[in-house]
């Protein structure tokens, strides 16, 4: 089995009924796994950027980018500080039935190529937000990378490529 896989499935808990993709952080040796496996099948890409959303996207997001040897650009939630010019737009509702406002600084530029790097993905509404900041931005959106999908056919495919280390299903039922 993939080393990012087992890494992932080792170190992932249901825990209330609400997933812990924390715990897989907090092991050094898992964390390193799970980084490599959400950036190997982008390496002959080109990227140029990683985007990641608050908040395990800004963790992963910045590994990934440091193990692919380029940039990455925070999405915030809210209101967040995030100082300069950005650009700005609203999610539809996601997985919660809530509504977010999505925001990045104005760093992206043509001829970019962006990877968009996550935990988990239910409704796609915050990564079809990110995809919508990048290319607004004039950059490429390439794809998504997840710890884990739970996209439905319609929402992976507005997301261009997307690769993931388990589907929600290989995690089983949430335990109580």
């Amino acid at each position: 089995m993939d080393p990012a896989r087992t890494a992932l499935l080792a170190n992932f808990r249901w825990i209330g009924g609400h997933a812990d993709v924390w715990r897989v952080f907090a092991d050094g040796d898992a964390l390193r796994a799970v980084v490599a496996g959400l950036v190997d099948p982008w390496r002959d890409q080109r990227v140029t950027r990683v985007v990641g959303i608050e908040s395990r996207g800004f963790l992963l997001g910045g590994a990934a980018a440091v193990a692919l040897g380029v940039g990455f650009v925070a999405v915030r939630k809210g209101d967040g500080l995030l100082p300069g010019v950005g650009l700005a737009t609203e999610a539809e509702q996601d997985y919660r039935g809530l509504r977010h406002r999505l925001r990045m600084q104005a760093v992206l530029s043509a001829g970019e190529r962006v990877l968009l790097v996550d935990d988990w993905a239910e409704r796609g509404s915050q990564a079809r937000a990110a995809r919508h900041l990048v290319e607004s931005a004039g950059a490429e959106f390439l794809g998504v990378s997840l710890l884990v999908d739970q996209l439905d056919p319609a929402a992976r495919s507005a997301l261009g490529r997307v690769t993931a280390l388990a589907t929600a299903e290989d995690l089983g039922p949430p335990a109580g």
